[in-house]
């Protein structure tokens, strides 16, 4: 269960899509996504303010400006695989809280992802996406999993 031990936000324009940072580490101690493991950063009662799309989940749909995203849960460390029900564990509610709270998320892609939205190494900071929905559904290995729906939001380019 991830603790609430966060610093306080960092501002939005400390960063800029197509920032790039080597490794987990580098991700981390920059503050843009401060778990050096987890997906999903937040918790479930502020909601998410970061997640990683690196293709650790066989049910992640990338469509560049469009993301099904999978919950976190259920997959085997030393296989990949999912096997087992997620959960509605605090990473999967913190995204359920963006829904709520209409909150936008910060999208990094890892280059374990491996398609052609993805960086060729490392990752790559990508902007800010909205949680437009969620579903519990059957996954490709037949487990139940959480799906997150996000969109890509575009800044207002006349300011």
């Amino acid at each position: 269960m991830p603790q609430d031990n966060r610093q306080p936000p960092i501002p939005l324009n400390d960063f800029r899509p197509g920032d790039t940072f080597a490794n987990r580490i580098a991700l981390s101690l920059s503050g843009l996504h401060r778990p050096r493991r987890a997906g999903i950063s937040g918790t479930s009662a502020h909601g998410a303010d970061s997640i990683i799309l690196a293709g650790m989940y066989e049910d992640d749909i990338d469509a560049g400006d469009r993301i099904w995203y999978a919950g976190h849960g259920g997959r085997d460390q030393k296989t990949g695989k999912q096997i087992a029900d997620q959960t509605l564990d605090a990473y999967n509610m913190a995204l359920l809280r963006n829904v709520a709270l209409g909150h936008p998320v910060r999208l990094i892609r890892g280059a374990t992802l491996r398609n052609e939205h993805a960086p060729t190494e490392g990752y790559r900071y990508e902007g800010l996406f909205q949680v437009r929905s969620y579903e519990r559904v059957r996954g490709k290995a037949g487990f139940w999993i959480w799906l997150f729906y996000l969109e890509r939001l575009v800044p207002d380019r006349a300011g």
